[in-house]
């Protein structure tokens, strides 16, 4: 059975103020075009189909040209939702829309409840698994503790015992979004962080044949069965080194995985370029970089005169720019975002207490912090489900 994964693609998002719905659109055409061309006999999106949780009305226009593509196709797609989705929105209509081929896995619920397809060789069980925010399935799933590897261990557990209750030999896959050890993130994914430990092991989608994974934006292979698709466009400029791709699997008769990347199109690349004003603007050597989205960091001793509109006579995509002066002491001069880049809530919390206090937060202090970080995250996802 050949299967095209995909996930994030974050309809509606902008890159630097830029509108990438045109690009998404091509996107989408590639997407057919490919399951056109390959022969794929399933589709499957690991979640993040929407930007954030009330997407703008042409991105949903675009999702449901997407979902009507498919369906003519006759080619069966299955979808979850990930942490930037509306689950209920996003499954609104699920029953009816799935009568058209397009199953939709949004409510944790139908965790272990298949798409059930089939080939010469037997069925194929595909377990849909949206994104589980542990403080609101914690109890469903009977899960010891408030982490994603307690909900999502839980949510496989039963996704096993439904396995193993379906004939020898019946093959698996699940969709999941979540942030798996090994995995290598970027600066353009939201932080999924509960208690301070975000990432769970591999080893929690043993027993299943391929692990279809959504969340990181790079595509990578964690192990031969777990594999993320990384998005299909860059959504930062730390994703100027990826190469954006589907994972077109095969899944043998008896459960053996091949796979190959099937390229995206780029509406246009990205560069990150570092030096003086003057060299960036003279040097022959960035030639290359004048067509591209530039991020552009000057070293200048001082800041330069209207660097940005001299900067755009050469490159005219910059899209961002920073300082970084020569000489500047690294621990006093870095700027506010590039302190806090890469630390969770929890440790820029701890961070505020140890500077306002002059010392650091005991025990105690980091668990209510924790305990506040987990109430906000489980009421907003609550007054989500209100709306």
């Amino acid at each position: 059975m050949r299967l095209l994964h995909t996930s994030d693609w974050h309809l509606g998002r902008s890159f630097h103020r830029v509108n990438l719905l045109g690009a998404q659109a091509a996107f989408i055409d590639h997407l057919v075009d490919t399951v056109r061309e390959h022969e794929v006999d399933a589709v499957l999106v690991a979640g993040d189909v929407y930007d954030r949780a009330v997407p703008p009305l042409p991105a949903v226009e675009l999702y449901d040209r997407a979902l009507h593509r498919l369906a003519d196709l006759g080619v069966p797609t299955v979808m979850i939702s990930g942490n930037h989705d509306s689950a209920r929105r996003l499954g609104v209509g699920a029953g009816l829309i799935g009568r058209a081929g397009i199953h939709l896995r949004t409510d944790p619920e139908g965790c272990a409840d298949p798409v059930v397809l089939a080939d010469a060789h037997g069925e194929v069980a595909l377990y849909g698994l949206p994104y589980l925010e542990p403080a609101l399935v914690k109890d469903r799933f009977g899960a010891g503790r408030v982490s994603h590897e307690a909900v999502l261990g839980a949510a496989m557990d039963l996704v096993r015992a439904d396995l193993a209750a379906r004939a020898p030999g019946t093959r698996s896959v699940v969709l999941a979004h979540a942030f798996v050890t090994g995995g290598l993130a970027s600066d353009s994914e939201r932080d999924i962080a509960v208690g301070g430990v975000e990432a769970v092991p591999a080893s929690v989608f043993d027993g299943v044949d391929y692990a279809a994974l959504g969340h990181l934006h790079g595509c990578q292979t964690i192990n031969e069965r777990v594999r993320y698709s990384g998005s299909p466009l860059a959504y930062s400029f730390s994703e100027a080194d990826h190469r954006k791709t589907m994972w077109l699997v095969d899944l043998g008769p008896a459960g053996e995985i091949t796979a190959e990347r099937v390229d995206t199109p780029v509406p246009r690349p990205l560069a990150r370029l570092r030096g003086r004003l003057d060299t960036l603007l003279a040097e022959a050597a960035y030639d290359a970089y004048e067509d591209s989205w530039i991020e552009a960091t000057l070293t200048d001793p001082v800041r330069p005169e209207d660097p940005m509109a001299r900067l755009a006579a050469r490159f005219p995509h910059t899209l961002s720019l920073a300082f970084d002066p020569e000489g500047r002491e690294e621990s006093g001069g870095a700027s506010y975002a590039q302190r806090l880049k890469g630390r969770s809530d929890q440790e820029i919390a701890e961070d505020f207490v140890a500077h306002v206090r002059g010392g650091g937060a005991d025990e105690a202090e980091r668990a209510v912090l924790q305990g506040a970080f987990e109430d906000v995250r489980a009421d907003d996802s609550r007054q989500e489900t209100r709306r």
